[in-house]
């Protein structure tokens, strides 16, 4: 018998203020908010979700777990992440057909480029 991914878990200085920008840039609700977790998913009755945690310090390293968006416009989809306040981060990938940004909490992740 297999496992049903439940969650993704992401540590956050503020958790409430990070699920909110995720939601955003996902097209995602919240659909349970505590003072110890906030949940996003695309609808509430549809897994998985991610859930936003509290923790007491600032991300330290590269992320070893991150996700990659695909969007119909790489070009317009990272303009408007850059403009919700993700960044540009260099994680030493080089010169790739993706774009590594940075929430606002510096995890990183990946927007890729449309599938061909």
């Amino acid at each position: 018998m297999a496992s049903v991914w439940e969650s993704l878990t992401v540590d956050a200085r503020d958790p409430a203020r990070l699920a909110r920008w995720w939601a955003e840039a996902l097209g995602y609700q919240v659909v349970t908010e505590q003072a110890d977790e906030v949940e996003i998913r695309q609808a509430p009755d549809r897994l998985p979700g991610i859930v936003f945690v509290p923790v007491g310090d600032d991300k330290q390293v590269k992320n070893r777990l991150h996700l990659d968006l695909r969007p119909a416009d790489q070009e317009a989809e990272v303009e408007r992440l850059v403009d919700m306040g993700a960044r540009h981060v260099d994680v030493g990938q080089g010169d790739v057909g993706w774009a590594v940004l940075a929430d606002p909490e510096g995890n990183e992740f990946c927007v890729l480029r449309q599938r061909g």
